[in-house]
């Protein structure tokens, strides 16, 4: 595995300044970065500004959100901030150089963690790197800084199968945690994904990272709920169906089916999406990403089903 101590330097100002703006308002510059990105591609230029803006130190979910979401967790546990799944604030405001420096220390664990992955055999290029790094990045900031566990206890001391049910205490985002709302958002978002993707693919065959329009699109659109309106967290949607789209071009039936296929796994990461924030967010005192959760699992699962085909 290869340092670049440029890159390190990077990971440290990328995770500091993801805690200074807040976990949530640096992922919605890293959809600015990903449509710059995308727009780069389709001008005829390289990947450079994707790989080292968009998903590099700079605004890489697994330094800059990361980086955010430990620091936040730091806050939490030294009394500086009252909720520890408050990725919103920009903890700048806490006026406290420690929170931030957190935040880089996390920022290039991030970039280690995500090089680490990438070298696993056989495993490292069929998944997400980037998506499992930012939960194990948040499951260490869990364990180091909170207090309630990987799971987290009931406020109302339920247990069994009942411990996992949203409530007005425990929830997410409450207008799409039911399955039939969240599955119909995964099949028409994660369709659109599909659909575009297919589209650019077959204008700009060769720059396979158009894909990642939809997944751009859902991360500018959390700027809104950052500003308190109830939009839907899409990006694990449409960053599947993207992926979805582009592994099974050319190998099923047509350009329809292959929407069809996209949007069918963007359905299914809705749904694994709304279980992992049952399983490890809601009860929480720090933030566990749902949509990172499902990304790396699902991204998995297409890959290996399109290397079957």
């Amino acid at each position: 595995m290869h340092i670049d101590v440029l890159d390190l330097l990077g990971a440290a100002a990328g995770g500091f300044l993801g805690a200074t703006l807040g976990a949530l308002v640096a992922f919605v510059f890293t959809g600015f970065a990903v449509l710059v990105g995308v727009a780069v591609l389709i001008g005829g230029g390289g990947t450079a500004f994707l790989d080292n803006v968009a998903f590099g130190p700079f605004f890489g979910p697994h330094i800059a959100f990361a980086g955010g979401v430990a620091a936040l967790a730091y806050a939490k546990r030294r009394g500086r901030i009252a909720d520890g799944r408050d990725i919103v604030t920009p903890l700048v405001s806490l006026s406290r150089p420690d929170v931030l420096l957190v935040g880089a220390v996390f920022g290039v664990l991030g970039l280690l963690g995500q090089k680490a992955a990438l070298e696993i055999p056989g495993f490292g290029d069929h998944t997400d790197t980037v998506a499992l790094t930012v939960v194990a990045s948040a499951l260490v900031a869990r364990l180091v800084f909170g207090r309630s566990g990987i799971i987290g206890p009931h406020s109302e001391g339920l247990t069994g199968a009942r411990r996992f049910l949203p409530t007005d205490k425990h929830v997410w985002l409450a207008y799409q945690q039911q399955p039939l709302m969240a599955a119909t958002l995964g099949l028409f978002i994660g369709g659109m994904s599909a659909w575009s993707s297919v589209v650019l693919l077959n204008a700009y065959p060769d720059a396979p990272g158009v894909t990642y329009l939809g997944f751009g699109v859902s991360a500018v659109s959390l700027l809104f709920l950052a500003s308190g309106l109830n939009v839907p967290a899409t990006h694990h949607i449409t960053l599947v169906s993207g992926v979805a789209a582009g592994a099974f071009t050319g190998q099923v039936g047509g350009d329809a089916v292959t929407v069809l296929l996209g949007a069918l796994a963007g359905l299914l990461t809705a749904l694994v999406g709304e279980g992992f924030s049952r399983l490890w967010l809601i009860r929480g005192d720090t933030h566990i990403d749902p949509p990172a959760s499902a990304i790396w699992p699902m991204t998995t699962a297409v890959l290996l089903v399109a290397e079957l085909l």
